[in-house]
């Protein structure tokens, strides 16, 4: 039998060692991000499990304790029977209202976008870059800044207090961002290929729709993604520039948490956030995966 050099034996024993050493690393690593996650994740918990308790078990149970009886009553109370002020009916005209503002608001920003980064990428005329930094600019000026102007010009449109009001401002406030977004985007296109175009006759919007629009699909999802998740969250528009009955979900929680009188009401409370945080997290899971691939498509150069 024929003896294994000593080096040879060395060296596997040290392959072994660091065999094991890369998966104890490894289990380390799963083992930190499945703390961090849990952490991340027990709010979201706490607010779930609360808001299938009754108020008895509330007030005896433990914080972090399943549910001994599940109920839904939080849930219909919040979406249909909760107060958000002298009116008791719930999220839900709020929520038709977020649905009647964002929606639109999402749809013709991404549009504008699209067609702004279209023509700053490709067709390239004179002070391009000079109006697209002060539309950079204005991505970074504090929502309180821009409170007083838009009011006055919200006045003079006659569009006030109104669902169209809400949607102005969010269509003004969310052009820069869809640009930035379609611009990068478009300067990775070869810009030869609109020369061709212009060659074979192709005028403006026909290059739009024949050659960019079908190559922007991972851009109108992170566009689509960013923007309705800032129009469905934000707040200080909403309370700013709406009016009762054209409040969106977000002030309608607000007022709940806020308005409650006699018993704190902590399972509607949840059952509400829940609610209300709903279509961002639904949008999310689902195209989460693509808002990462759409921001690294568009970041190659430009």
């Amino acid at each position: 039998m024929t003896d294994i050099p000593l080096s040879t034996q060395t060296t596997v024993a040290g392959a072994d060692r660091k065999s094991w050493g890369t998966i104890a690393l490894r289990w380390l690593l799963f083992v930190m991000l499945g703390l961090f996650a849990l952490f991340y994740l027990m709010p979201l918990f706490v607010m779930v499990t609360t808001s299938l308790k009754s108020l008895d078990e509330i007030r005896t149970g433990s914080l972090i304790a399943l549910p001994r009886s599940v109920t839904l009553d939080a849930w219909r109370t919040a979406w249909s029977g909760a107060c958000t002020g002298i009116q008791c009916e719930g999220l839900r005209p709020y929520f038709w209202n977020s649905v009647l503002l964002a929606v639109p608001a999402v749809l013709i920003s991404t549009v504008l976008g699209a067609l702004n980064g279209y023509v700053i990428a490709q067709w390239r005329f004179k002070g391009a870059n000079i109006i697209f930094a002060l539309m950079l600019f204005g991505c970074f000026i504090p929502f309180q800044v821009v409170l007083l102007p838009m009011a006055r010009m919200l006045g003079i449109l006659g569009i006030a207090g109104t669902i169209p009001g809400l949607i102005f401002v969010h269509v003004i406030y969310g052009l820069g961002f869809t640009t930035l977004f379609f611009r990068n985007y478009y300067v990775t296109i070869p810009h030869e290929l609109v020369k061709a175009a212009k060659v074979d006759g192709a005028g403006f919007m026909r290059i739009f729709f024949a050659i960019f629009l079908p190559l922007s699909l991972p851009i109108i999802t992170v566009s689509v993604i960013w923007q309705f998740t800032q129009i469905w969250n934000d707040f200080l528009f909403g309370v700013s520039f709406s009016s009762a009955g054209t409040q969106p979900v977000t002030v309608a929680l607000n007022n709940i948490v806020n308005s409650t009188t006699g018993v704190k009401e902590y399972n509607v409370d949840m059952a509400a956030a829940i609610i209300a945080g709903l279509p961002t997290l639904f949008v999310y899971v689902l195209a989460g995966k693509y808002f990462i691939r759409g921001l690294t498509a568009g970041s190659v150069k430009g």
